[in-house]
């Protein structure tokens, strides 16, 4: 059996894993045993004081440009820097704007960090909709443009199924993978099923802060939630969906040798926590965190928790 460290330092193999439940700041988060799962840790009296309204920090300088793809621009900001690089991938609700809570703090931190959207989101060109190519490809040929070499990625909702999907056709290329809230495309019929029982008829006509945001959030912070909108409306007018480049199965998860971090929301009406303990588990090194009130966008929502998280597992994984 494989074993994690609270320091996570060592990691070996397929096996247990730690869960962390967590409240408000880093100081309140508590590791319970490890293959216990999220409602075991709230009996340890993991807990909160409720979400907070934490203002958009100050941003760090950026370079800003374009990348082209087969003709297509896609619209790009880097802090720059000689640090270790991150690439954040955005959800399907919102773009390159999607990250103030992290870009600066990422960069105080040490990092360089970029930001990019995806084909016909905020920022970058739709070329033709019916070659739009697909998303790893298209991060691939950022990075190289970059000059990133090895990297980490962390990707919320639809952007952690494209960081999955490029993880798995370049291990080589990173440092660790962080996906938040996301259902990937992972293509096992009991999993496809699992998540299709999440579904509901009238899903679609509901607005769309109301299944992205959590209800905590909402009640907390109405001017963070109209930022977000004004965000996820400026992002989707001219979206291009582009699908994965891999179907995986089980099998190509459990072959992934890299360090991976899932961060969850528990009020997340698109992924539970039940669809990361089953991601979880198929993972060779896998460490998991669920921050209470919080729904699909855990970096917009909950980014004192999730910032603390991202930063430490970053550390862990240095070079």
């Amino acid at each position: 059996m494989g074993r994690e460290t609270e320091g996570g330092a060592a990691w070996a193999g397929p096996g247990r894993r730690t869960v962390v439940w967590a409240g408000v700041g880093v100081g309140t988060a508590a590791a319970v045993g490890a293959g216990r799962d999220a409602e075991a840790a709230t009996a340890q009296g993991g807990g909160s004081d409720g979400v907070k309204v934490i203002p958009v920090p100050q941003q760090a300088p950026v370079v800003e440009g374009v990348v082209r793809v087969d003709g297509v621009g896609l619209g790009y900001w880097d802090t720059g820097g000689k640090g270790e690089p991150v690439v954040l991938m955005h959800p399907a609700s919102g773009s390159r704007e999607s990250w103030p809570y992290q870009q600066p703090v990422l960069a105080r931190a040490g990092y360089r960090v970029i930001g990019y959207s995806r084909r016909g989101y905020h920022g970058s060109e739709t070329g033709d909709p019916a070659q739009g190519g697909t998303g790893a490809a298209d991060l691939h040929q950022l990075v190289r443009t970059l000059g990133l070499g090895r990297f980490h990625i962390a990707g919320v909702a639809g952007g952690g199924g494209v960081a999955l999907d490029y993880a798995l056709l370049h291990p080589g290329r990173i440092r660790s993978l962080t996906i938040a809230g996301s259902s990937t495309g992972v293509a096992e019929p009991a999993y496809r099923a699992l998540l299709d029982r999440l579904e509901h008829s009238g899903w679609d006509g509901l607005p769309e802060e109301f299944r992205e945001l959590g209800p905590a959030y909402r009640a907390a912070d109405p001017e963070g939630g109209a930022r977000w909108r004004e965000i996820h409306l400026r992002a989707v007018a001219n979206r291009v969906r582009q699908e994965y480049e891999l179907t995986p199965d089980w099998a190509a998860l459990e072959s992934l040798n890299l360090p991976v971090l899932l961060f969850w929301g528990d009020a997340d009406l698109y992924s539970p926590p039940p669809v990361q303990r089953v991601l979880a588990s198929h993972f060779r090194r896998a460490r998991t965190v669920v921050a209470d009130e919080c729904g699909h966008n855990p970096q917009w929502e909950r980014s004192d928790l999730f910032n603390s998280a991202l930063l430490r597992f970053l550390r862990q994984n240095a070079r």
